[in-house]
């Protein structure tokens, strides 16, 4: 046992061999290449990982914020790509359990992520803990002036849920991005307009007041993701003055 009553080696090697025996070696090789990674993989499809770690973690019913944090600690330690998802998916499932003194933690998660599939959800859940904990900001600005750009793309992706469902801070987010704008790295160039996409689903108003007055700074991918969910007459606006390299006046 290793503490609150449970092995977490025993559970982590439990998980493994169920995804294991979900996976394919034609897939596990075709997602280590498309994804350049160093991690192992054992080829298991998205939706089949996540209901084995749902059913999983129905079975074990962890109830304390030890409990999660010590079995996440160890199926991280698995250099093995679905066992880190695992990891990812209780810390979505059981976020409500995780306090300020674990933001550390995540962190260092995130800073081990070193790209998208891992990164963009361990981002967004961790963005929920801090709008639950508040005072957000402060941990927020450092990750989006690191050095990494993939910590900056978490700073990023932090808001993407709140303000999807018509919360969040807008004039945090869009201070983070205009600072950005300018970067010539594709995952942040496609970070930001993924959340301007979002959310312009419920608040077209902020995008476009944000939009307008810099498309002529923004790349291709961005506006792209920027204008899809707005008004034809908008976005034929907007893709205008991107393609004029010119700023709208909207």
């Amino acid at each position: 046992m290793e503490g609150d009553g449970m092995d977490y080696t025993a559970l982590a090697d439990e998980l493994s061999r169920r995804l294991q025996a979900a996976g394919t070696p034609e897939r596990a090789a075709s997602e280590k290449a498309y994804l350049k990674s160093d991690l192992t993989f054992y080829g298991v499809t998205v939706p089949a990982a996540r209901k084995i770690v749902n059913q999983f973690l129905k079975q074990i019913e962890l109830a304390k914020r030890t409990q999660v944090t010590g079995l996440i600690r160890v199926l991280w330690k698995h250099p093995v790509h679905e066992l880190r998802f695992a990891a990812t998916e209780i810390i979505g499932r059981h976020r409500d359990l995780l306090r300020a003194s674990d933001l550390r933690l995540l962190e260092r998660l995130l800073r081990e992520c070193r790209g998208w599939a891992l990164l963009d959800q361990l981002a967004t859940q961790t963005g929920l803990i801090l709008e639950r904990l508040g005072n957000a900001t402060p941990l927020l600005d450092r990750w989006a002036a690191d050095e990494d750009f993939w910590i900056r793309r978490a700073a990023l992706l932090a808001d993407l849920i709140p303000l999807r469902e018509g919360r969040g801070d807008f004039e945090r987010f869009s201070g983070y991005a205009d600072m950005m704008l300018d970067e010539k790295e594709f995952f942040i160039r496609k970070a930001i307009g993924w959340v301007l996409r979002d959310t312009s689903r419920r608040r077209p108003e902020l995008v476009i007041t944000f939009a307008a007055p810099r498309v002529h700074r923004m790349s291709g991918v961005t506006v792209r993701e920027v204008v899809r969910q707005l008004e034809p007459e908008i976005a034929e606006q907007l893709m205008a003055g991107y393609k004029a390299r010119s700023s709208v006046d909207i």
